[in-house]
């Protein structure tokens, strides 16, 4: 199955769209990678899950990406006497280490490190900013605070700390066994949650052991702080708008948007845009125009995927939600000004052999009007390179690795196919050119290019480009 689109789309699965017979209809309406989010996941659904990904990719032949996303550390105040409080604006109102039930003029906060880290002057957001605290006073077991925006807290509410760097990791206990978990199920990707700095990246690194790529949220104001930092040791990048959008202003989330996504393809890193993009049809057959305009900005900018959460995971109209998100994606890549954006934001290749290959493949291919570049990767490298170009031109990445495969999913305009590795160079054009014709790519007399290293099976020596004619049983030219 060929997609009629460049951005790849990845949809979260819940109670809506956890069967293997609905995944297969998101995979058909659109979906190339499914996220499965381990803050409402259990290890044996999780396994289930990964078992009926897999289940669906057997059948319909094509290799599919599983993303797992870590819950990461969820600060929450404790519970109140009455439950709930009413507050009012200028009120003095404290946190501290006293486990009592809370009352209007303080609550428990069980976490020992903010305690420890928030400053005067730092504010505290509760409840996803409905409730807006600063600090006033902190003695290590107690802040105390004003509060400037906000009539009511309860039970359980969650803290947001934007001014506040915390020194603990991103990891919590249970996402170290969420991760040995996942990891041992096999999956493709892992995103880290909170991140706020390239050291929290360090452990689970160590964990993975190159089981599975990691990809870094960023939605703290620490994370955008220091983005080329953690750019540099993250495999992908995902822009979460959700609570970027409560930590950090929201009319400086869409500038954000768009600093993230020309440096990750500056960087050469997948990036995904996240959060609300289709909000409305979790309740709604259709979206808002704005909702529409939102997602056409994200494919206008380059990305590699755009994300469906709650419309997928949870929504009333799941199948719905991917075949309008594909199709807004179809027409904007088919809209005239959309190849003159994407070659605008094009990033200079680095100063090396494999980089050069692959902006010459793209310039030949696009001069000649080529139907395809066609990879040839084990460890994915190349791909990357590839898709770190925006080519006009679809590519093909073949790999002998599954696991290879699966992880290049995510990737802007990659159609990827599991092939057994070439046994010489004639063998490598003739694969390659076969390919292109069963996978729709071209018709007989049509020409592709194809990259590879030579000598074969030697990672990263990327160094040869052939022209070759689909359908000849000579390849190349």
């Amino acid at each position: 199955m060929r997609r009629n689109r460049k951005v790849k789309i990845l949809a979260t699965i819940g109670p809506a769209s956890s069967s293997e017979e609905m995944l297969r209809k998101l995979f058909e309406a659109g979906a190339d990678v499914f996220r499965i989010n381990m803050s409402h996941t259990d290890h044996e659904l999780m396994r289930t899950l990964v078992e009926r990904i897999r289940g669906v990719e057997a059948a319909v032949g094509r290799p599919i990406g599983i993303l797992a996303d870590l819950q990461g550390p969820k600060l929450r105040v404790g519970k109140f006497a009455n439950g709930k409080e009413t507050l009012s604006v200028g009120q003095s109102f404290t946190l501290d280490d006293n486990p009592e039930p809370g009352t209007a003029e303080r609550v428990y906060l069980p976490h020992p490190e903010i305690l420890h880290s928030v400053q005067p002057g730092h504010r505290l957001l509760i409840d996803d900013g409905k409730l807006a605290l600063r600090a006033v006073a902190c003695d290590g077991r107690s802040i105390t605070c004003t509060v400037l925006a906000g009539t009511s807290i309860s039970d359980r509410k969650g803290v947001s700390l934007p001014d506040t760097e915390l020194p603990v990791g991103a990891l919590t206990e249970k996402d170290r066994k969420d991760l040995d978990a996942v990891l041992d199920a096999g999956v493709d990707w892992v995103a880290l949650s909170f991140i706020q700095r390239p050291e929290d990246l360090a452990e689970a690194r160590k964990i993975a052991r190159g089981r599975a790529l990691l990809m870094s949220k960023i939605e703290k104001p620490q994370a955008v702080a220091r983005l080329g930092e953690i750019m540099d040791l993250s495999d992908a990048i995902m822009v979460a708008r959700g609570d970027l959008g409560v930590e950090m202003p929201l009319e400086a989330v869409p500038g954000i948007q768009k600093q993230i996504t020309r440096k990750a393809r500056k960087a050469g890193k997948p990036v995904v845009v996240a959060t609300q993009m289709l909000e409305s049809m979790i309740s709604a057959p259709v979206p808002t125009r704005a909702e529409v305009s939102d997602v056409a900005t994200a494919v206008f900018e380059g990305a590699d995927a755009v994300m469906l959460s709650a419309e997928s995971a949870a929504g009333a109209y799941p199948v719905e939600a991917v075949a309008t998100m594909n199709s807004i994606a179809v027409k904007v890549e088919q809209d005239p000004t959309y190849a003159a954006v994407i070659d605008a934001q094009r990033a200079a290749p680095e100063a090396t052999g494999a980089d050069a290959i692959s902006l010459a493949a793209r310039e030949i291919a696009q001069t000649l009007n080529l139907r395809a570049i066609i990879t040839y990767t084990a460890s994915g490298t190349t791909g990357l390179r590839a898709a770190r170009e925006r080519p006009q031109t679809p590519i093909i990445a073949l790999s002998p690795i599954v696991n290879t495969a699966r992880r290049l999913s995510l990737l802007w305009g990659t159609h990827c196919v599991v092939s057994p590795d070439a046994t010489d160079l004639d063998d490598m054009v003739n694969r390659a050119c076969r390919i292109a014709l069963d996978e729709g790519f071209g018709e007989p007399g049509d020409r592709v290019i194809i990259t590879a290293g030579v000598p074969l099976r030697t990672p990263g020596s990327t160094n040869m480009l052939r022209i070759a004619y689909v359908g000849s049983t000579e390849g190349g030219r």
